[in-house]
């Protein structure tokens, strides 16, 4: 399941267009021009974006999921850390974002993503009554929740850590002859809500990701082979057949396909965006028709689950800590650089503004629209990553105009609703300075790779 966010972190909005063409692009005639079956997940503001700048791009994505070649994947409209951001932002995103899918390809999902999978315990709530009925999970969290995993592996959370990505194998050393856990990797669970559940785990994608990029980076003398994923692959088949029906080895951003992404920063620190990578395209058929070649059938998340001998009851899922987000890392990361601890406060600001008007007007369009607007403000990509990294300016940039429109549109639906002159419940004019003011904190800075 390669997962979009055409907002990334440091992608400037003039290379938008590019990801589109040599990123999805690429995934998508794969799977048109040959026997593959994917899911794929996209916010609602990718498929806006490539609905602006890449029209016949979309138009082979919708094809793709009418003919049920690729199952559409939804999430929230706007790329945000769910758990960081208050409910009723979120669900509201979430609908926001299955209308997307349904405008941009005639199909409404019933699979959600969750992004980078930050975890709290209402999530499951908000996605039923979003409209969704299965949620891809991850797995490393979940497995971290029980003791003796976590003392197993040593893995420790931190709520400046994003990332023990380079040493969760530890989980599945532990797991690999255990099928009180294996199963939760090999079989749809249940949440106790009724959302259905399938996990993905890195002890498989992160390997897959160090292969598609052909990395060694003092790391390795050699990148690593197809010969050794195959190792992987067939090491997990007998666990598969002797605890369940299927795996997800790969749920990882799209934009590795086609160009390098995130992957040098993430990895290693260094200014290196989205380099193009067309190996990784070569690889990623490669991948897929070695799967098939010895045995595995390509199948979808809501195919797994419809195909389910069993639905295993899963009320541990209670149990994932508060704070865990994937990569055995936390979403309070997200909320704890430099940026959040600037940009959040105002965001909520301008949220319990909106909340205070609508108190005396009901939800107005321009209210609705400045909902809308906070929630792009509340993007994750303009926070992320922590120092002696950065999102790019124009990352900040966007998040800052979205905050200045959201507050211009509280203003006029006071305006429309002659209570303009009622100060007290909502200044936007002295918002505005508010808003004024972390701008000049934020461009005042010095931001990575400038």
């Amino acid at each position: 399941m390669p997962h979009a966010n055409i907002q990334y972190s440091q992608l400037d909005p003039k290379r938008r267009a590019w990801v589109c063409k040599n990123c999805y692009l690429p995934l998508f005639e794969t799977v048109r021009d040959r026997d593959y079956k994917i899911a794929f997940e996209a916010s609602g503001r990718t498929l806006e974006v490539m609905a602006e700048e890449t029209p016949d791009i979309l138009a082979l994505l919708k094809s793709l999921v009418q003919q049920g070649k690729i199952e559409a994947v939804a999430s929230p409209f706007i790329h945000v850390m769910l758990a960081n951001v208050p409910p009723e932002i979120g669900l509201d995103t979430l609908k926001h974002g299955l209308d997307a899918w349904e405008k941009y390809t005639g199909v409404r999902p019933e699979t959600g993503w969750n992004p980078e999978c930050g975890w709290a315990s209402y999530l499951p709530e908000i996605y039923k009554e979003a409209g969704y009925k299965n949620l891809v999970m991850d797995a490393d969290s979940f497995f971290l929740s029980f003791p003796e995993i976590r003392e197993a592996t040593g893995l420790k959370y931190d709520v400046q850590g994003h990332s023990n990505k380079n040493h969760l194998f530890k989980i599945e050393e532990y797991i690999k002859d255990k099928p009180e856990y294996l199963k939760y990797l090999t079989n749809p669970s249940v949440a106790p809500n009724g959302l259905r559940m399938v996990f993905r785990s890195d002890c498989m994608a992160n390997p897959m990701l160090w292969y598609l990029m052909g990395a060694t980076e003092g790391y390795r003398e050699k990148p690593v082979a197809i010969e050794e994923l195959q190792e992987m692959f067939e090491k997990w088949q007998p666990r598969v057949a002797q605890t369940g029906q299927f795996i997800m080895p790969y749920a990882e951003d799209a934009e590795y396909i086609g160009s390098s992404a995130y992957f040098y920063v993430k990895q290693f620190n260094q200014a290196r965006f989205f380099e193009p990578e067309p190996d990784s395209i070569v690889r990623f058929k490669a991948l897929l028709d070695m799967a098939k070649n010895i045995g595995y059938e390509l199948s979808t998340p809501a195919q797994v689950i419809a195909t389910a001998k069993e639905l295993i009851p899963n009320a541990l899922i209670d149990n994932i800590e508060n704070g865990a987000a994937w990569h055995g890392g936390t979403y309070k990361a997200w909320a704890n650089t430099s940026y959040s601890l600037i940009f959040d406060p105002v965001c909520r600001m301008v949220y319990d503004g909106i909340c205070a008007v609508r108190k005396v007007t009901g939800m107005t369009p321009e209210l609705d629209a400045a909902l809308k607007k906070v929630t792009s403000a509340y993007v994750s990509d303009s926070r992320w990553p922590p120092l002696p990294t950065t999102p790019g300016r124009f990352n900040v940039r966007e998040s800052l105009d979205d905050l200045f429109a959201a507050n211009k549109l509280i203003g006029e639906a006071m305006e429309k609703s002659g209570i303009g002159a009622k100060r007290s419940i909502y200044s936007s004019s002295l918002m505005e300075t508010q808003i004024k003011l972390i701008e000049n904190i934020l461009m005042e800075q010095k931001y990575f790779g400038e």
